[in-house]
């Protein structure tokens, strides 16, 4: 039989990975109950409020998120009334996301929450730790990303 250690050695990383992501959608979940809100949602928000005047583009790429998914999640929070979108003064084509009052009011609430969730996730690292983190995880990114171009096309079905 394994030892515990000897189990989190052969432990995969992208389980690991992938587990500290849904416990830290998890906890913010838990910690959103009452505002009607899902994690992304929230973070979209709590971006939005940090940078007023994003485009769509520069907001997906902050949150790591693709374009339609992010514009989904800003078309239901502008229908609620918490984002508007305006035309960029210097470019036509140009979007630019900003919190309504409603909206502002809001992040006002849940900002702290933002903070304490970003404060917990490295708790007890230093800050070469978490630089060392981040880097390893740029490059587990960077790997998946070379991992899935190599990848042969799928068959097409063929359909008669």
């Amino acid at each position: 039989m394994l030892s515990r250690q000897q189990l989190s050695e052969q432990e995969p990383v992208g389980l690991l990975i992938g587990s500290a992501r849904r416990r830290i959608k998890q906890a913010v979940g838990h910690r959103l109950r009452g505002h009607g809100l899902t994690p992304q949602q929230f973070w979209v928000l709590i971006n939005v409020g940090e940078r007023e005047g994003l485009a769509l583009r520069e907001l997906a790429e902050r949150l790591r998120l693709d374009h339609p998914t992010t514009s989904r999640i800003v078309s239901l929070l502008r229908r609620r009334k918490l984002i508007r979108m305006g035309g960029h003064p210097g470019d036509r084509r140009r979007c630019c996301l900003g919190l309504t009052a409603t909206g502002r009011e809001l992040v006002g609430e849940l900002r702290p929450l933002a903070r304490e969730v970003r404060e917990a996730v490295v708790q007890g690292m230093s800050a070469a730790d978490q630089e060392r983190l981040r880097r390893l995880l740029r490059q587990v990114m960077a790997n998946m990303e070379r991992f899935e171009s190599a990848a042969p096309a799928p068959p097409e079905e063929n359909v008669s």
